[in-house]
């Protein structure tokens, strides 16, 4: 065994780097929570990442977009059990990838790929609602847009690494 993979046989740069991406995704999507609870419960409240009148990321979190992308209102209700606001589903999402992250199989990698494009996509919404309809930028997200497309990278590099290992393996 080489000195840069570790006890599990995952090279130690893509667990540090998993662990780190996800500990920043949770944090800042706890953060988002937070903020969005305060907003609703206080007008007046002023969040970190407020900086200006379209650098504002509590604009965006208590927007329409700020719950199931926007567009789970459209099927099931704005006040919906489902409409939840994306926070969570990010911090699902972290908290996933990061469990995951831990096991080694073709399988778990196949679906931290799917669960990885899926958060790709739904940044670039989110991004281009960002950009196009609310006209703000927001700190927070895109910090969380970056996450994704790193952990996105980080997932091909295991399930590619994964897939040579067990061709390796077949012949």
């Amino acid at each position: 065994m080489s000195s840069s993979k570790s006890s599990n046989g995952v090279p130690k740069w893509e667990r540090w780097a998993r662990v780190l991406l996800c500990a920043l995704g949770l944090i800042l999507s706890v953060y988002a929570l937070h903020v969005e609870l305060s907003k609703e419960n206080d007008p007046n409240y002023r969040a970190m990442c407020d900086l200006a009148e379209s650098v504002s990321c509590s604009k965006v979190f208590t927007s329409r977009w700020g719950r199931g992308f926007g567009l789970v209102q459209l099927f099931a209700g704005k006040d919906s059990l489902l409409n939840q606001p994306n926070s969570i589903l990010g911090i699902l999402f972290y908290t996933l990838q990061l469990g995951l992250g831990q096991m080694v199989s073709v399988t778990a990698a196949h679906f931290l790929v799917m669960a990885s494009w899926l958060s790709v996509a739904g940044s670039l919404y989110l991004a281009a609602i960002l950009v196009l309809v609310l006209g703000d930028f927001c700190m927070v997200c895109v910090s969380t847009y970056i996450i994704n497309f790193a952990l996105l990278y980080i997932n091909l590099k295991r399930r590619t690494g994964l897939n040579g290992k067990q061709k390796k393996k077949t012949r």
